[in-house]
């Protein structure tokens, strides 16, 4: 895929968190991450104000548009300063056009400026955006069976991957 000149990146600005939620509430969305309802995504969204304040936390912008963001959970801890969990969100309008790739690619540099080793991330099994983690380079190195149980009691089972990516950008 090459450049896509309508989408652009910026550092995120917390004018763009009513997004995430609404990003979040999505019809299916929540089948990919913990959160259940309303409030539960209102805290969570909450919680990524940290990570803005800190310049972890960028925006996907589509014809200037706000459309995605990904965020890096650095650790302050200096033992595990040199990896870091991070999430991805896209508009349900905006999947499919390669927006998601860009984004992920975006966070993957975020992070080697951060001076991070190792991305990784968890996702739940019927999540399709484990094709595009697995594609990029992305490495299941573990699996929690029956991790989450949703409210119709179906099970979903928690997949650990990573990357190590100052490796993966001396390619």
């Amino acid at each position: 895929m090459g450049s896509k000149p309508d989408v652009t990146f910026r550092s995120t600005d917390k004018k763009d968190l009513p997004l995430f939620a609404e990003w979040l509430l999505q019809p299916g969305v929540l089948v990919g991450f913990p959160m259940m309802d309303r409030r539960e995504v209102e805290d969570a969204v909450r919680l990524w104000t940290h990570y803005i304040d800190k310049g972890l936390s960028i925006t996907a912008l589509y014809k200037k548009k706000p459309v995605g963001a990904a965020n890096l959970y650095l650790h302050e801890v200096e033992k595990m300063a040199h990896q870091s969990l991070f999430v991805v969100i896209l508009d349900e309008k905006y999947r499919g056009m390669g927006i998601g790739t860009l984004l992920l690619k975006e966070i993957i540099k975020l992070g080697l400026k951060r001076g991070l080793e190792i991305l990784h991330l968890e996702v739940y099994d019927k999540n399709p955006a484990v094709r595009l983690y697995k594609r990029l380079g992305f490495k299941e190195y573990g699996r929690h069976a029956r991790y989450l149980k949703d409210a119709e009691g179906n099970y979903y089972d928690k997949i650990l991957m990573q990357m190590e990516i100052y490796t993966a950008s001396e390619k």
